[in-house]
């Protein structure tokens, strides 16, 4: 299901963190707007497969699973790699599941449309395409400050986002316990 989740004044829906990610965005060109879609790399995969008999008894079929998640990690790597996940420059962000914040050396507009482009990494590693509305541009010595909220975003795309963000804050906890 694909919502768009209405923006909230100051309270706040999600838990939000800072953290160090692979991210950089784009700027949606007005025209692309209207069929944007933020989706999950590698997630949609078109191919002919002939209907296979079922294989539950077979006696290699642990040995076969083995080698098909092998190959699904060969094909989401190559996936990455094609569509520059690989060379994404870390940067701080503040980060929910309905939103996030980063500077930006690059001015943009209340209301413009951005493309991120992010990983986020915990546990379950997942690169990500998301669309966000800026709402708002605070001026900052070098650059700006950018807040943008999650359009049309799917619920899968949102629960990974808010489980990145649960994972964080569990870290950050085992860490201050760790310490004391």
């Amino acid at each position: 299901m694909i919502k768009s989740t209405p923006a909230i004044g100051n309270r706040r829906e999600y838990s939000r963190v800072d953290a160090y990610i692979p991210f950089e965005f784009r700027l949606v060109p007005q025209e692309e707007c209207s069929v944007v879609r933020s989706r999950i790399s590698g997630e949609v995969m078109l191919a002919d497969f002939n209907v296979m008999p079922p294989l539950d008894h077979h006696p290699q079929m642990e040995h076969l699973m083995v080698l098909n998640k092998k190959l699904d990690t060969i094909i989401k790597m190559l996936a990455l790699q094609h569509e520059g996940f690989h060379s994404l420059p870390f940067k701080f962000v503040s980060i929910s599941g309905s939103g996030m914040k980063f500077s930006s050396r690059q001015y943009l507009s209340s209301g413009d449309v951005i493309e991120i482009k992010m990983i986020l990494t915990m546990y379950q590693p997942v690169a990500i395409y998301i669309y966000g509305k800026v709402i708002r541009v605070e001026r900052q010595t070098e650059g700006y400050f950018i807040t943008t909220h999650f359009t049309m975003i799917d619920d899968s795309i949102q629960n990974h986002i808010v489980r990145f963000v649960f994972e964080m804050e569990r870290e950050m906890l085992r860490e201050r316990r760790n310490t004391e």
